[in-house]
């Protein structure tokens, strides 16, 4: 048996590929005139380049030095962190220049890293060498990358707890347990000449099946948080939908007009409710149309719709039109103009874009119910597609190991749950996965 768990290495036991060679460095703070520019260098020549620039500070330990170019040249008088091997953000050698922010001082400084043998980082590229050095998985990883881009603050707890490991925890537990199961099936296998009892029982896999089901069953709080929210303003030509934009958004996003059509393409903005990124969207006024323009234009309005995360449908309560939308999102039933007329029934929320009343009820509202849909509790929710696709097979996997007649068939669709799981975290990798998602990272990470 022991001899069975040994062929099945837990992939923390693995090493990772070595990182790419060559020392590279790059400007990780933003660009543009500052009082402080930070340049970051990774590799194996990081020492004898930064002892070429200046005198080598003690590790760990920000110290100012004068920055001088191979030809001596004064570059600039700065801090330095010197940062050795492997207690480093990348795990190699790595070095933090506090430069003065101007341009002269940063094309300077980059052509004296050039000269002394380093390279231009290209996007992710530290963060990519720690993931191959070990230093994170790449859900924690990802998890940089989302901190980066956070907009809001709930974006940035969300991003938080998965670089702290929750997210990368859970999947390696259910890694773990798969790894057990299948070192029973193997048992039953290698042995079938002894009578052993069923080990990888069916309850234990039906429980991990479930897990997983479970977790995917998050109707998407977790992309919906990392990517924003979508809003469609949706209902009959003049009801104000554009008034009604344009008063949400503060500004003057939509042409408003009495002339009915309008709108005749779909107007985005964005803003944030309740610490949550929010895509409004304006669309077309529900009408059937002669006009080849504006019917395509109610086309993609209803598709809009049906694609949403929430419908605001918006009706006109001194001249009220019934429309219908095919939309599985939950709808908020505004009725707009209310100064003019009350509202056609309970149901509606009564708003006047014109007046401004009404309009904190429903920015509450709409906060309350794009707090619902993010909301996640219990484990932290998946971000990415990636992720529901990997755990997709694997729960597919498992469904079809419970399924299996003959211990042989149980195996391998342990294998292949085993392997879709180890692809999120980054011990099962395929390349072109790495190049697609450190693609995406800023030069400086």
């Amino acid at each position: 048996m022991d001899q069975i768990a040994d062929r099945i290495a837990s992939p923390s036991a693995r090493r990772h590929a070595p990182a790419s060679t060559g020392t590279i460095f790059a400007l990780a703070s933003g660009t543009g005139r500052a009082a402080v520019a930070v340049m970051r260098l990774s590799g194996p020549d990081t020492g004898e380049i930064l002892a070429s620039l200046c005198r080598l500070p003690p590790p760990r330990r920000a110290s100012l030095r004068r920055l001088c170019a191979p030809d001596g040249e004064m570059l600039d008088q700065t801090l330095v962190l010197w940062l050795p091997a492997p207690a480093s953000y990348t795990g190699e050698d790595c070095a933090e220049l506090f430069l003065h922010g101007g341009h002269a001082v940063i094309d300077a400084v980059s052509e004296a890293l050039a000269a002394l043998g380093a390279r231009p980082a290209e996007p992710g590229e530290f963060t990519r060498r720690a993931f191959l050095n070990g230093r994170m998985d790449l859900l924690e990883a990802e998890a940089i990358a989302d901190l980066v881009e956070a907009e809001t603050s709930a974006q940035r707890r969300q991003a938080l707890r998965q670089l702290e490991g929750e997210l990368g925890a859970l999947y390696r537990g259910w890694a773990d347990r798969l790894r057990r199961l299948l070192a029973n099936a193997e048992a039953l296998i290698d042995f079938s000449d002894q009578d052993l009892p069923e080990i990888a029982d069916d309850r234990a896999l039906e429980e991990l099946r479930a897990a997983i089901a479970a977790h995917l069953a998050d109707d998407r709080r977790g992309e919906r948080l990392r990517d924003g929210l979508t809003i469609v303003v949706a209902g009959p030509p003049n009801a104000g939908k554009s008034s009604l934009i344009n008063a949400l958004s503060g500004r003057e996003i939509a042409i408003v007009s009495p002339t009915p059509g309008t709108t005749r393409d779909a107007l985005e903005t964005r803003v944030v409710l309740g610490g949550l990124p929010v895509t409004l969207i304006d669309t077309a006024g529900l009408r059937e149309s002669a006009d080849p323009v504006e019917a395509e234009g109610v086309r993609r309005a209803r598709d809009r719709a049906a694609a949403a995360d929430l419908v605001l449908a918006v009706t006109d309560s001194a001249a009220p039109v019934p429309f219908v939308l095919d939309s599985v999102a939950p709808v908020l039933a505004v009725a707009n103009k209310t100064d003019l007329a009350p509202p056609p029934g309970p149901e509606y929320l009564a708003v006047s874009a014109l007046t401004g009343t009404g309009l904190p009820e429903l920015r509450n509202r709409l906060t309350d119910l794009v707090e619902t849909l993010a909301r996640a509790s219990g484990p932290p929710p998946l971000t990415r597609a990636r992720h529901r696709a990997a755990l997709g097979e694997a729960g597919a996997a498992l469904a079809a190991a419970l399924a299996a007649p003959a211990a042989e068939l149980r195996a391998e669709e342990l294998r292949l749950a085993l392997a879709a799981i180890g692809r999120i975290t980054g011990s099962v990798c395929v390349e072109d996965i790495l190049d697609t998602i450190f693609s995406s990272f800023c030069i400086g990470k």
